[in-house]
């Protein structure tokens, strides 16, 4: 597994590359923007970690251009850990988020979750009236339009067909999505569902996956 590190700082950028070379993956870094892109067209990594404040074009603005041209995990690094700053990071494309300063033991877990859902895993097409999944090869459809997901966007849609009709609290989303605790910031959640019904609904179809107010989300018709 190929990993691309992007940082200014040089000593974050050495930290992380000892730890996940240590852990068995090959790390490529760049410590701007543009090196980053090029980096990542040269030789697409399986993840990239991305920090928010650099200087030039900054870590937003690298994770659109990411997005633009790949799904691959992107796992965002910055020292502004408020909600609103979590919410850009995730309209700009990251799958995650993780605010400095941060343990390497939570950074490898969240590595290893978002590549975990990254590879494909071989199984049925799920179907809930016009929708599809294929977990094999990632694809989405809504009737005969294919709908271009983030990683974080496909778990979260698998999680809803594989209950369908079932109330899904927030609590569980959280577990089964995130694998960690979001410190109770329900809005994260929230942001996903909008990305995700826009995403559904972008062609005037109806909705599917509807809120049960207090409680948590359905998929039903």
């Amino acid at each position: 597994m190929r990993i691309l590190v992007v940082d200014d700082d040089p000593e974050i950028v050495g930290f992380l590359k000892r730890g996940l070379t240590y852990e068995g993956y090959t790390v490529d870094t760049a410590s701007d923007g543009a090196e980053a892109l090029a980096k990542a067209r040269d030789a697409e990594p399986n993840l990239v970690i991305l920090d928010v404040m650099m200087p030039g074009m900054d870590g937003l603005e690298v994770s659109k251009r990411l997005r633009q041209a790949s799904q691959l995990p992107i796992l965002m690094l910055t020292a502004k850990g408020t909600v609103a700053d979590r919410i850009k990071g995730l309209d700009s494309g990251a799958d995650d988020y993780l605010v400095k300063p941060f343990s390497f033991d939570e950074l490898l877990a969240r590595v290893r979750a978002l590549l975990r859902r990254s590879q494909p895993a071989e199984g049925e097409v799920l179907r809930f009236m016009d929708l599809s999944l294929d977990p094999s090869t990632r694809e989405v459809k809504r009737g005969d339009n294919v709908i271009q997901l983030t990683a974080q966007e496909f778990d979260l849609l698998e999680l809803f067909l594989r209950h369908p009709r079932q109330v899904l609290r927030r609590d569980m989303i959280y577990e089964k999505v995130w694998g960690y605790d979001f410190g109770g910031e329900s809005n994260v959640i929230e942001v996903y569902m909008r990305y995700l019904r826009s995403k559904l609904e972008a062609s005037g179809q109806p909705r599917l996956i509807h809120t049960v107010r207090g409680v948590g989300y359905v998929l039903k018709e």
